[in-house]
């Protein structure tokens, strides 16, 4: 099934625009587990299935689990595996690189590793974008405005698009919607910046947005409710508020209210 319907299928399913973070820091562990891989992985798969009813996506950073080395990749594969087959998987790798080297990330993450989407650079430019678009059936997440405190130093520069003065980020978010011929391309908008969110929803109001910086970065809510669309979601992503809401025995129950509260809270505004 391809990504956006997928991804549409799965919403409806669980009336929820809950994405789920499986970001196993070793270092944050629940007290019960041991900080090891076989730790990390426990805990990916006990708030998988403490959430598994909640979660429109999941998002595994591969940042985790290349920092576990040789094993994390077994850690990764077999999260992968646990994750139900309704729900889209989105591997947050933020790749970026020349041709060659894209199509070689590209096969890594979609032929190997079998993500429904990825997260991908576009600093240098369409092509290196295009070994990811080239898969028709699968997601390709182009960050355009990020949630991190410094994103402003390099996203918002103004620069001349079209005769025209505007931040960088707008001139990614219309590269994204001309590189869009086969409607699998999106965008990584963060929930801390929700004036900019607004506006590139405005420029792009076809593109599914994912929205991380809910939670742990206290982002803007009401602002990713409004990136909604239909057939073109808002995917709110929350990581840490899910995976280390409780460092206790009960570790799994706190992750499963951490993702009801925050499904719940996306469901208000929603309505409202």
């Amino acid at each position: 099934m391809p990504f956006r319907e997928k991804l549409v299928s799965a919403i409806a399913a669980r009336g929820s625009l809950l994405c789920v973070g499986l970001d196993p820091e070793i270092a944050r562990l629940p007290a019960p587990l041991p900080r090891t891989p076989d730790g990390a992985l426990r805990l990916n798969l006990a708030v998988i299935e403490a959430t598994a009813d909640l979660a429109c996506a999941y998002k595994p950073n591969l940042a985790f689990y290349e920092a576990l080395g040789r094993e994390g990749y077994d850690v990764l594969r077999a999260t992968l595996g646990a994750i139900p087959r309704d729900v889209p998987v989105i591997g947050d790798a933020k790749r970026g690189d020349i041709g060659n080297t894209a199509r070689q990330y590209a096969a890594a993450l979609f032929d190997d590793l079998g993500f429904d989407a990825v997260t991908v650079n576009p600093y240098l430019g369409g092509d290196a974008v295009e070994p990811f678009l080239a898969y028709a059936d699968r997601g390709v997440l182009v960050v355009c405005r990020t949630s991190n405190p410094g994103a402003a130093e390099i996203q918002d520069l103004p620069v001349v698009d079209d005769g025209t003065t505007v931040p960088l980020y707008e001139v990614v978010a219309r590269r994204v919607q001309r590189w869009n011929r086969d409607g699998n391309a999106g965008l990584v908008v963060g929930a801390t910046a929700p004036t900019e969110l607004d506006r590139i929803r405005e420029i792009a109001p076809d593109l599914p947005i994912l929205v991380p910086g809910i939670g742990a970065q206290a982002g803007d809510l009401a602002a990713a409710v409004r990136a909604d669309r239909p057939g073109a979601p808002a995917i709110i992503s929350a990581s840490r508020t899910i995976m280390f809401a409780g460092s206790g025995l009960d570790f799994a129950a706190a992750a499963h209210r951490a993702a009801r509260e925050l499904r719940d809270a996306i469901r208000q505004a929603r309505s409202g």
